[in-house]
């Protein structure tokens, strides 16, 4: 440790400052990587400074030989660093696919917050990571949201590396002396990410220029800029659409997702198709049933704009939509379409 200070931890630090309010109580999720110890390095530093309260939480998935043994080493480093409290929970992956691990490891985040008491979780994922997802959302075509990478803020957990990239992280370890861990499973071709990264993002880089992952990453962060402000209006779009429905459709109890969501279709077709489109994705989602996919989003738009079948749709969860007279409902005869998630509340397949 010493030496000239690299810029790039001084804007890590900066970074962690603007997101993290003074006397904050965080924790690092720390994997041994060199993105996440670079990120322990900056939270150590202005927890040594009092500016906040940091420590840390390293997730053992036990996916490969020898994850407990680099679990502690990393929790080893992270509190020669002055962290603390740190953390290691052993998690069990159904599966071992990667949205397994992910599904087990934020469970394993969240377990830790309540441990410590801890307000957010710094997640240290990068530039490259933010150009890397933009391609992977390009790749799947869902729209702007899918081109708008990894939000910086998420509820509780914080990305305040984006603007740093891999190489940046690795000099912050290497002037704190930090020994970062190379996960093998980084260079396995059959996942998609990947590939994306050793074989797609070289061609890009070669072709491009080395600002590639600079630009995509900017992308992202306009992207989520606009389409955060379309989903605002879209969810007062929403709200003005929905027709009263009879009590037993809202669900059980105060705080509980609705089973049944009724729209005015008058008001649905009047909406620009971009408008319209989030609308249904949000009330969707208002009923506790994942987004639908371009297709299912497409199909449902067909039915709103007076397709030859009324219906019923299957959507995600499930949800089933289907168009209706009205005549049931309290405003009367209104057409309408009517988004049922019952059998997400009954168990139902």
């Amino acid at each position: 440790m010493g030496g000239k200070l690299p810029h790039v931890l001084a804007e890590a630090r900066n970074a962690i400052r603007a997101m993290v309010p003074p006397g904050g109580k965080v924790l690092v999720a720390c994997s041994g990587g060199a993105d996440s110890l670079a990120l322990a390095a900056a939270a150590a530093f202005l927890h040594r400074k009092k500016e906040i309260d940091a420590g840390a939480v390293i997730v053992d998935h036990g996916m490969q030989p020898g994850s407990t043994e680099v679990a502690h080493r990393a929790a080893a480093q992270c509190r020669d660093l002055g962290l603390d409290e740190v953390l290691v929970l052993q998690v069990r992956v159904d599966g071992g696919s990667e949205q397994a691990a992910r599904t087990a490891r934020y469970a394993a985040l969240g377990q830790a917050m309540e441990q410590t008491g801890a307000d957010h979780v710094l997640l240290g994922h990068t530039r490259d990571d933010q150009a890397e997802q933009v391609l992977l959302g390009l790749a799947r075509g869902s729209g702007t949201l899918s081109l708008a990478g990894m939000p910086a803020a998420r509820g509780p957990y914080l990305r305040p590396l984006l603007g740093l990239g891999r190489a940046d992280v690795e000099s912050i370890c290497r002037h704190e002396g930090l020994e970062y861990w190379s996960d093998p499973t980084n260079t396995d071709p059959r996942y998609l990410r990947n590939r994306v990264r050793h074989e797609l993002m070289p061609v890009l880089r070669n072709v491009l220029g080395d600002h590639v992952p600079a630009a995509l990453a900017r992308t992202a962060a306009l992207a989520r800029a606009d389409a955060e402000y379309l989903d605002e209006l879209a969810a007062g779009a929403l709200h003005a659409a929905i027709l009263a429905a009879p009590a037993a459709a809202e669900g059980p109890g105060p705080g509980t997702a609705p089973t049944v969501c009724t729209l005015d279709l008058a008001r649905l077709r009047a909406m620009p198709e971009p408008m319209r489109s989030r609308a249904l994705r949000l009330a969707v989602a208002r009923l506790g049933a994942p987004a639908p996919d371009f297709e299912r989003l497409a199909a449902l738009g067909a039915l709103v704009l007076d397709s030859k079948s009324a219906g019923p749709i299957q959507l995600e969860g499930p949800v089933f939509a289907t168009r209706i007279a009205g005549a049931r409902l309290p405003a009367g005869a209104v057409p309408a379409l009517r988004l049922d998630a019952t059998a997400l509340r009954h168990g139902g397949a």
